[in-house]
């Protein structure tokens, strides 16, 4: 993920949207009783919580797929390895 993508995420004042999900009764009530055994003022928070960290996990899961696809491309086309670390190292640097 991008740096400038990455803070925004970080920032606690992004917009909010509301949205109405059916969930079984009996995980609300999960998420009611370990929410502030894990520092959550409240179920919703944990439920964003655990969103986040599986919506993260697959976009890093799905994006690095990408990047890797695009670097067995380029090595099929004939760019060498020391080209490859050399745009990778400018990547990552910023």
């Amino acid at each position: 993920m991008k740096t400038d993508a990455l803070k925004k995420r970080l920032d606690r004042n992004r917009p909010m949207t509301t949205i109405t999900i059916r969930m079984p009764e009996d995980v609300i009530e999960d998420l009611k009783r370990i929410a502030p055994l894990l520092g959550f003022s409240g179920y919703q928070p944990l439920a964003r919580a655990y969103i986040g960290q599986g919506l993260r996990a697959d976009l890093e899961r799905l994006e690095g797929d990408t990047v890797s696809a695009l670097i067995a491309s380029l090595k099929r086309h004939g760019v060498s390895d020391e080209i490859l670390q050399e745009a990778l190292g400018e990547v990552t640097q910023k």
